[in-house]
Formats: C-alpha cells, sequence, structure tokens
C-alpha cells in the first residue's frame, strides 16, 4: 500500500555516487575506515558494489518526523521497543553493510531490528530491499515522494502490504499526513489525538 497526501514538499536532492568495479570486503572495510571521520557521509555495500551518500537537510527532517511520531505511538499504545537508530548493520558472509535511517526492535532484542525505515531523496543505487533482505529485517518502511510504502519479508521476498502487521492498529494516513505539518508541535497533537480516538 502506498499511502500520499496531495501538497507535496519541495525536496532538494540527496548526492548518490556509486564506484565502478568490484570491490572484496577488505576492500570496502578500507573505504570505511577512510571516511569515518566525514561528517554526513554514508557507505553501503552490496556485493561488491559501494555507494557513497551524502544526507541533506530534507532528509534528516522526514527522518526524525517519523521517529518521533512512530516512538509517540510506541508509547502511547505501551508497546515494548528498543530504538537503534542508524546503527550499521553488517555481515560479510551475506556481503552486506549499511545504515538504515531508522531502526527498531519490538519487543526483546534480536539479531537485527524487526523494522526499519528508509528516507529515500533522491532514488537510484543499490537495490534497497535486498539490502535488508540478506538481514531479514522483517518489516520495511520506505518514505518517498510524500508516500509511505510498507514491505513485509515473506519466505525470501518482500511483499508490500496495505498496512504495518506489527502495528495493525496505526492509521498510515494520519501518520502521512502528521509527518507533511509544518510545525511538529501541532503534528504531534494532531496524530496522538488521532491515535486515542481509534
Amino acid at each position: 500500500m502506498i499511502v500520499q497526501v496531495s501538497e507535496p514538499i519541495t525536496i532538494v536532492k540527496e548526492e548518490r555516487f556509486t564506484l565502478p568495479g568490484y570491490y572484496t570486503w577488505e576492500q570496502f572495510e578500507a573505504l570505511e575506515t577512510l571516511i569515518k571521520d566525514a561528517p554526513g557521509l554514508r557507505i553501503t555495500y552490496l556485493d561488491g558494489c559501494v555507494e557513497f551518500m551524502t544526507t541533506g537537510e530534507p532528509h534528516e527532517i522526514f527522518k526524525k518526523m517519523l521517529a518521533i511520531l512512530l516512538e509517540a505511538y510506541f508509547f502511547e499504545k505501551g508497546i515494548k521497543f528498543l530504538p537503534v537508530g542508524n546503527a550499521t548493520r553488517r555481515d560479510k558472509t551475506q556481503d552486506v553493510s549499511f545504515e538504515p535511517d531508522e531502526s527498531y526492535y519490538l519487543g526483546d532484542k534480536k539479531t537485527h531490528p524487526d523494522l526499519a525505515i528508509e528516507v529515500t531523496i533522491t532514488s537510484g543505487g543499490i537495490d534497497k530491499l535486498e539490502k535488508y533482505k540478506r538481514l531479514k529485517i522483517v518489516e520495511v518502511w520506505f518514505w518517498e515522494n510524500n508516500q509511505l510504502a510498507v514491505y513485509r519479508l515473506r519466505d525470501d521476498d518482500y511483499e508490500q502490504v496495505s498496512r504495518s502487521e506489527f502495528l495493525p492498529e496505526l492509521d498510515l494516513q494520519l501518520l502521512v499526513r502528521c509527518v507533511l505539518m509544518p510545525s511538529i508541535i501541532e503534528a504531534r497533537n494532531e496524530f496522538l489525538n488521532g491515535i486515542r480516538q481509534q
């Protein structure tokens, strides 16, 4: 399911650059070491492909708005969770390393988070669902073009679903509408009022 609203927000593009050629895990780690002190630069590795990405203010605004509202929902509904943000997820045996924009363990801590959120301002680049699939992250939400798409891992692939199976009562249209509000205080108040009326 894709939830959309009618009022677009002006977006400044992110910068993405995929290095040409194939890189071993060791070469990737050497590149990681070289850029470790570069603020705002992220690196992703999948099957020998290395991608660099910068994130701008619009990306961070959407990421934080989604996190603030989702965490308000967890608190309001008494859902046990552990936020792990954009902690690097990596597995050499799976040829993958990346950082989700936000991620959460629901219930108890496991090997990898249950739910991840990815904000995309500039499309293209490395296959985003494939990197999550390698680590068996059960639910992935994509925010792109003022829309929220939810994917659920089924067997060995993702299926787009109409609502979160972890949070089936969460009104995704309300969430999207509130993320796009210009005032974070008004957005949080409207969101909490909306979920309390369910």
